[in-house]
């Protein structure tokens, strides 16, 4: 036990400075995912509203091919994953169903990459902080042990080093959950768009289909 003890003084000793870089390369790596990521969803924006319109009007016309055509001109993923479900429209509404579910499935993977790494930055870079609170605060009391109870400013120094590590902590995590949680949110509304159009699709479909058995 004393041993152990020894050993996490030690380690202790060793400063918080190494917690406040690797707070800052997280930040890094953090910042760069989110530049990434709003490019990434601002290149595949889309007008889904007039999206909508144009569709319900061409299959109105039963104009299947326009479809396709306007499908094949969007670049947003509601576009890509409809456009996946008419591909198979001739072989009846279940199987369009099935392609239609497995592409949503695609394209949430493919909108949620690397936001777990955000995810875990904002949940846990505040605790990384408190590691570096931890470690100054030992020291500190090392410090006032030396200095034999007098306030030095070797002893300011270390309280002040593991402040620092706190407030680094919560300035990482902050705006890696602001934008964790608005991407989420971002891909919650291309999806729901995406299921509303591709149930109009499915009732185009299973009308036609009624209409061929009557």
């Amino acid at each position: 036990m004393i041993d152990i003890q020894e050993r996490l003084t030690a380690f202790a000793m060793l400063g918080a400075t190494w917690v406040m870089w690797l707070l800052i390369f997280l930040s890094i790596i953090g910042v760069a995912i989110i530049f990434e990521r709003v490019y990434y969803f601002f290149s595949s924006r889309e007008d889904v509203r007039k999206l909508q319109e144009d569709l319900r009007l061409l299959l109105a016309k039963n104009d299947v091919a326009g479809v396709r055509e306007r499908l094949s001109q969007s670049k947003s993923f509601q576009a890509r994953i409809v456009y996946s479900g008419i591909e198979v429209a001739d072989d009846g509404p279940d199987a369009v169903a099935e392609r239609l579910a497995g592409a949503t499935s695609i394209a949430r993977t493919q909108m949620e990459r690397n936001l777990g790494f955000l995810g875990t930055v904002g949940n846990n870079a505040p605790f990384v902080g408190l590691l570096g609170t931890v470690i100054g605060v030992i020291r500190a009391f090392h410090a006032l042990d030396q200095s034999a109870g007098k306030v030095t400013s070797g002893l300011m120094a270390e309280v002040g080093e593991a402040l620092v590590a706190t407030a680094i902590g919560l300035l990482v995590a902050l705006p890696a959950v602001a934008f964790f949680n608005f991407f989420q949110r971002l891909i919650r509304y291309r999806l729901t768009w995406a299921d509303a159009l591709g149930r109009d699709l499915l009732a185009y479909l299973k009308g036609m289909a009624h209409k061929e058995k009557g």
